[in-house]
Formats: C-alpha cells, structure tokens, sequence
C-alpha cells in the first residue's frame, strides 16, 4: 500500500528523489514505501543494485519529511 496520490506526494517525491540523486525512472518504485513502516522497507544487499535499497530508503525518509509524515 503507497500514500493516495496528491499533488504534493508527487512533488515530495520529485524533490527528494533530485536531493538524493535517484533517477526519475525509479520513482515509482519508492510509493510503497511511503506506505509502510521502516521496519518492512528492503535493506541493501551489497549486490550493487541500481537502485540500491539504501537510495530508496533516502527518498523515502525525505519525503516523509518534506510531507510533515511520522513514521515509526
């Protein structure tokens, strides 16, 4: 489950995605995270994965932050 679509998520998003220097491409993949906890967000697994999990994670604390959203 992802945050309901608003004007202001998709701005949060794009702003912390260029903050954090995750390609637009990738954006879609962070909306369900922004849903759920931190306790079930990917963890990174030194794979080298594009994008790692670790940048996800970033773009989504940012846009919890950018959105004034508590997250526990």
């Amino acid at each position: 489950m992802s945050l309901p679509y608003s004007p202001e998520l998709d701005a949060a998003l794009a702003q912390a995605s260029l903050e954090v220097g995750l390609q637009e491409h990738y954006r879609d993949i962070v909306r369900p995270l922004l849903g759920v906890g931190p306790a079930r967000w990917p963890r990174c697994c030194g794979g080298g994965c594009e994008p790692c999990a670790d940048t996800l994670i970033r773009v989504a604390r940012r846009v919890h932050e950018l959105l004034g959203i508590e997250v526990a």
